[in-house]
């Protein structure tokens, strides 16, 4: 497989570009995703958009959001020209925003209910540390993709500063730890419980996956939201588990 800086492709100008101003910018919008969720998914979905634009000329293109929640990504994605279907396994989860928004299917992403070769773009945010079975998940977005089409796959790595959610940093003892230590404090479960809705999830994992990968190629490999000038840290087995925060795969298909 080819490392980071071989995967990665270098922004050509417009759009996105990894900067650290850029990096700063998300940082503090994460201030944000509990007091004012509209501004931070607004922001985080902007970001998001240009960012798989640069990867997939999403004019025209049919693309699937798996687990796309409340719906804060639409706007993002049809501003870019992408015509665009989303997916949630909870109906709780897509009516967060207000009501069930259009284009949207109650589902599980372990199971897509498509058709092969359905989508130009298949898309997935912050989902994958959710699924108790990811690269069944990953395998399947894979599947329903195009010959020729992009998979831009992301999530919150287990080892990671915010890899707990809401336990973070005590998942770093262990993720029933943080689970029982959370209701301890706080009275009631965690939103996201380790072994039932949070697993863990990590870059060797990827690696793995990404080895046997048989029906699509590597495009990108990066930190989602790190600069450019960080991405080195891939290339270290303990770092880039701990610095990298969230990763990306990037695919087109066979």
């Amino acid at each position: 497989m080819s490392t980071p800086r071989d995967a990665v492709r270098t922004p050509q100008g417009g759009g996105w570009r990894p900067t650290t101003s850029r990096a700063v910018r998300l940082l503090g919008e994460f201030r944000h995703e509990q007091t004012d969720p509209a501004r931070f998914y607004g922001a985080l979905a902007e970001d998001s958009a240009a960012q798989l634009d640069h990867f997939a000329d999403l004019r025209g293109a049919l693309m699937l959001d798996v687990g796309g929640g409340p719906g804060y990504f639409r706007s993002a994605f049809e501003g870019r020209g992408a015509s665009y279907l989303a997916l949630d396994a909870d109906a709780g989860e897509l009516a967060g925003a207000g009501d069930v928004d259009r284009g949207t299917v109650l589902g599980s992403g372990m199971r897509l209910p498509f058709r092969d070769a359905a989508f130009d773009v298949c898309y997935s945010s912050n989902v994958l540390e959710h699924v108790p079975d990811p690269w069944l998940m990953a395998d399947e977005m894979v599947r329903v993709t195009r010959s020729s089409g992009t998979v831009f796959l992301s999530w919150t790595l287990w080892w990671g500063p915010h890899g707990g959610h809401e336990t973070a940093p005590w998942h770093f003892l262990g993720g029933r730890h943080a689970r029982r230590r959370y209701l301890r404090r706080h009275g009631h479960e965690p939103k996201n419980r380790y072994g039932e809705s949070l697993f863990a999830v990590t870059v060797r994992d990827a690696l793995r996956w990404v080895s046997r990968q048989q029906d699509a190629e590597v495009v990108a490999l990066l930190p989602r939201y790190n600069p450019r000038w960080t991405w080195w840290l891939l290339r270290v087995p303990v770092l880039r588990e701990v610095l990298t925060w969230n990763l990306v795969i990037v695919l087109r298909k066979r």
